[in-house]
């Protein structure tokens, strides 16, 4: 099953939707806006594609790849605020808001700081119990979310790995994976044995329910037609 962060006006929404079944639509903090929103849900609807909300630090500038330092409140304010906007736009064109996944310096900071954790799920909580998060396993984030709020868990078919399973920072120059064939790969290393190869040349284990490709990757729509066509011709259910 494959995902993808859309809504962030790279460009590629409508071809990406074809191949992944949930996407991620970006609030309006990082990316995207009320037109957008509405457009990405459009598209997700034709794709028969679940939709989910992409919160992140309000931080355009930076495209919120950024910390920030936000009290407690603020920052479930303005979370509650961004998945909520989402959740509007789904209910008036009568689809289910499914999940909320963090966007990326947010994501990171949850996996590694529970006040931001706990900010999140409380933001999650606040406009609608049901709603799933997408996160990483074994992590502090997911242990908050056990018994609190539903959880599915996700590997990356475009990043590299470090030894200590987080993402390569975007700042080193192998940190994003572009070319389809290597990152088959890698995907097909994560579902076969459920091992992931470090950027240091480990394998390490991993396990996930879903796998994604970053919409905002130049490559993004060659790499989901590629291991989306590859997969399948070795009989893996994507859709």
């Amino acid at each position: 099953m494959l995902n993808s962060d859309v809504g962030e006006e790279a460009g590629f929404d409508d071809q990406i939707m074809k191949y992944i079944s949930w996407c991620n639509i970006a609030c309006g903090a990082h990316a995207g806006g009320d037109v957008i929103i509405q457009k990405t849900i459009d598209l997700a609807q034709a794709h028969d594609v679940k939709i989910g909300a992409h919160p992140s630090y309000p931080d355009r500038e930076n495209f919120g790849r950024k910390p920030m330092s936000l009290k407690y409140e603020d920052l479930v304010s303005v979370l509650t605020d961004q998945i909520a906007i989402v959740k509007k736009y789904a209910d008036q064109s009568g689809v289910k808001l499914h999940h909320v996944k963090p966007h990326g310096a947010l994501y990171n900071e949850a996996i590694k700081n529970d006040e931001v954790a706990s900010a999140i799920i409380q933001s999650v909580k606040n406009v609608d119990k049901s709603l799933v998060i997408i996160s990483t396993k074994e992590s502090s984030f997911s242990y908050l979310c056990e018994g609190e709020i539903g959880i599915k868990y996700e590997v990356f078919a475009d990043r590299n790995y470090a030894k200590d399973l987080s993402l390569v920072p975007r700042s080193e120059k192998k940190a994003v994976l572009f070319d389809p064939e290597k990152i088959l790969d890698h995907v097909f290393r994560m579902i076969s044995e459920g091992k992931v190869k470090t950027i240091e040349g480990e394998e390490r284990s991993v396990f996930f329910d879903t796998i994604c490709v970053h919409g905002d990757n130049p490559k993004s729509v060659q790499i989901l037609e590629y291991i989306y066509k590859e997969l399948s011709d070795l009989n893996f259910l994507l859709k």
